[in-house]
């Protein structure tokens, strides 16, 4: 399956929160007034693949920030990505259940890595469960221990990927 990257439109959003609500509990899942914040503040780090049919099939979203780790705040409110932050968060990566396994959730990382280096940072950062680790570090990322984050009421740990 082939897919097409580009930047997050509002006429996205259905499909981002159908996607989203697939992929997080209700605690973890951010709003669509949340979403839709985040798709008109941070067009440029909010990547949607859209699959042949013009579907968005998955999606990827984060700030940038100087912080080398996220911290929960970033889950709240967003901010205008900063030029000279030093790091690119990941708030959200998620893959359609029906695309799952095509290995969509890899490229997305491949080009929002991409994006980040041109804007001149200098690695990604995201937490995530224990169960995705070995995702995360299959596509080069390490995982530097647990996170010091509650959000949602789960174990998260830090994952890096410098670049």
């Amino acid at each position: 399956m082939t897919f097409t990257f580009a930047s997050a439109q509002p006429m996205d959003i259905k499909e981002i929160m159908a996607i989203e609500q697939a992929g997080f509990t209700p605690d973890e899942a951010a709003s669509e007034t949340s979403m839709a914040q985040r798709i008109a503040t941070i067009s440029d780090t909010f990547i949607v693949a859209k699959d042949d049919t013009g579907h968005v099939a998955g999606y990827i979203v984060g700030p940038a920030s100087d912080q080398h780790y996220i911290t929960d705040d970033l889950f709240e409110a967003v901010q205008p990505n900063a030029a000279q932050a030093k790091y690119q968060t990941v708030l959200s990566l998620a893959v359609a259940p029906s695309t799952q396994g095509s290995g969509l959730g890899s490229q997305l990382l491949a080009e929002f890595a991409r994006v980040a280096q041109t804007q001149n940072r200098v690695g990604i950062t995201l937490t995530c469960l224990k169960r995705l680790v070995p995702f995360y570090e299959k596509n080069g990322y390490t995982n530097e221990g647990q996170a010091d984050s509650d959000h949602a009421g789960e174990v998260w740990y830090n994952l890096v990927k410098e670049f």
